[in-house]
């Protein structure tokens, strides 16, 4: 049994990324399904959808890599876990790093950094990426 399906779902991601896979596959939610089109929004994987295997429903996500064979995602990490939730108003939200954004839940549903700070709005902070 898995305790924190969101850090298996990026778990996943990163590992794939480091075996040079194509896709991958996880058990669907409504969360995790929010968490990926955010990734496909914002240009870190190339589509998100949702497949139907062995009677489950499950998320098919397809990576995305650079003309020299590099990944999309160069990194990524929980920042907010079970165990402590780590939560910032909207002035404490900072950009994680130069090139990459912090995804946010929010009252308004997950959204990332830069889009929490343009509504004026804070929340928990579920990961970093870059």
């Amino acid at each position: 049994m898995n305790t924190d399906p969101i850090s298996d779902m990026l778990t996943r991601i990163r590992n794939a990324y480091l075996v040079k896979k194509t896709e991958v596959v996880l058990p669907h939610s409504k969360f995790k399904q929010s968490l990926a089109t955010i990734l496909q929004n914002q240009g870190w994987i190339a589509s998100a959808e949702i497949a139907e295997q062995d009677g489950m429903k499950m998320l098919r996500l397809q990576l995305k890599y650079g003309a020299e064979g590099r990944p999309a995602i160069e990194g990524v990490q929980r920042v907010s876990k079970p165990g402590q939730r780590i939560y910032f108003g909207q002035r404490e939200l900072r950009r994680g790093r130069a090139l990459g954004m912090s995804i946010v839940s929010t009252s308004r549903g997950l959204m990332t950094d830069r889009q929490a700070r343009k509504e004026k709005i804070g929340g928990e902070v579920i990961c970093q990426i870059w």
